[in-house]
């Protein structure tokens, strides 16, 4: 639904009222008032899909497939940079990046996952963190027991956090052994949080996968008892018609990363099928450096146009609802849509300004279809989080734009000859 001339109301970080303009003058004499007359108000952007903190591998190693781009450029890359300074400092560039554009909450899956809390909590942006599970060995952790054992700690350092919520984070079906997803499955049980996993990326993936285990990836996790509301499946681009209907009625929800999957060539996941078939679909960049550009309005637009010419069909995803998968869809998967994700009285204020009065951006017929096909995360001038603003005017009320530019610049100089 979409109001004209409204006034959204905030009182100790929450939605307190929406009325019309003209009840201002009913408000308390001393009420802050912020005019945007030629701006939308929406909820801020939900990003299901993150590794932060390789805002610093931005660039790295383009235009290669996704296991070469893995194995013989970003995991050595890891290997000789990796560590807690590294993390606080990407993330930190990252977050910065992600509040310019209207992102208000992230999912993450890296290593170090308290310097991803750190950062987080140094910006004011919400976050869910991850558990990240690996069988191999990193400058993280040692074994799959070590990962877990570490993520646990940091979420028992971090929780009670409002900002803060939490997952368990297993890499991907190809790194990850049975008993350390069923020893996950339990976990999330135990905790009540989300299970975030990369899953059908690719057409190799799904058939190594295959010969190696003599299943699907999906159907291997079916049989650990992994499938519930609780999977986050990111990717999700090579299924088959019954497994759409497996993740349908498990309740799963899905993380859509379509410019990530484009630059990797991984392939155009079956969105308009997922949708049809009831599952949640929402929206994720993936890392910058598979994608380049932490940006959930490209996110938004491309998500839009790729399913209709997949599923040859101009009406799917229309505006409204690439709109949803960017804000409520990724709140609903993130288990954080009674707090967030949209405009309702009661929930934080979690909201992002646009400005739709360009040039470019006029006339404005309906606000949703600029936003997902006209407007860009350039036009988002005021970003608040819990009510409190971390946007004013494009500048970071926490920002250190010399110090974030000094820093990446030193670890460029760091990575960059070891290339």
């Amino acid at each position: 639904m979409t109001l004209t001339d409204h006034v959204v109301v905030i009182r100790d970080g929450r939605i307190a009222q929406i009325c019309e303009a003209g009840a201002l003058s009913t408000l308390a004499p001393d009420t802050k008032v912020v005019e945007l007359p030629d701006h939308v108000l929406i909820p801020g952007l939900v990003n299901t899909h993150t590794h932060a903190a390789m805002s610093l591998m931005r660039g790295l190693a383009d235009d290669l497939p996704l296991m070469r781009w893995l194995n013989e450029h970003i995991w050595p890359a890891e290997a000789r940079h990796v560590s807690h300074e590294f993390v606080l400092d990407g993330t930190r560039l990252a977050i910065a990046e992600m509040i310019r554009g209207g992102t208000t909450c992230f999912n993450d899956m890296y290593f170090f996952p308290e310097a991803t809390a750190a950062a987080a909590v140094e910006a004011g942006v919400r976050a869910s963190i991850g558990m990240i599970a690996l069988e191999f060995p990193t400058n993280y952790a040692s074994d799959a027991q070590d990962y877990l054992a570490k993520g646990l700690a940091m979420r028992d350092q971090w929780k009670g956090r409002s900002t803060l919520s939490f997952c368990l984070a297993p890499h991907a079906p190809y790194t990850v052994a049975d008993t350390t997803f069923e020893r996950i499955g339990v976990l999330a049980e135990k905790l009540d949080v989300p299970i975030h996993l990369h899953l059908h990326e690719t057409r190799d993936e799904v058939e190594n996968g295959t010969r190696e285990t003599g299943r699907r990836p999906l159907a291997r996790l079916a049989s650990l008892g992994l499938l519930s509301p609780r999977l986050i499946a990111v990717h999700a681009v090579h299924l088959e018609s019954a497994e759409i209907s497996v993740l349908a009625s498990h309740g799963c929800h899905v993380s859509h990363c379509p410019s990530s999957n484009l630059k990797l060539a991984s392939g155009i996941a079956p969105v308009a099928a997922m949708l049809e078939a009831g599952i949640n679909v929402a929206l994720g960049t993936d890392g910058a450096a598979s994608n380049n550009r932490l940006d959930m309005f490209e996110e938004m637009r491309l998500a839009a146009l790729l399913a209709k010419a997949a599923a040859n069909r101009a009406d799917v995803v229309p505006a409204h609802q690439a709109l949803e998968l960017a804000t409520f869809a990724g709140a609903r998967a993130l288990a954080l849509d009674r707090d967030i994700g949209s405009i309702e009285i009661g929930k934080s204020a979690d909201l992002t300004a646009v400005n739709l009065g360009g040039l470019e951006l006029s006339p404005c017929y309906d606000p949703a279809s600029h936003l997902v096909y006209s407007a860009s995360r350039h036009d988002v001038t005021h970003v608040w989080i819990e009510g409190e603003p971390v946007l004013i005017d494009r500048n970071l009320t926490r920002g250190r734009d010399g110090f974030l530019r000094a820093t990446a610049q030193r670890w460029g100089a760091l990575i960059q000859p070891l290339r």
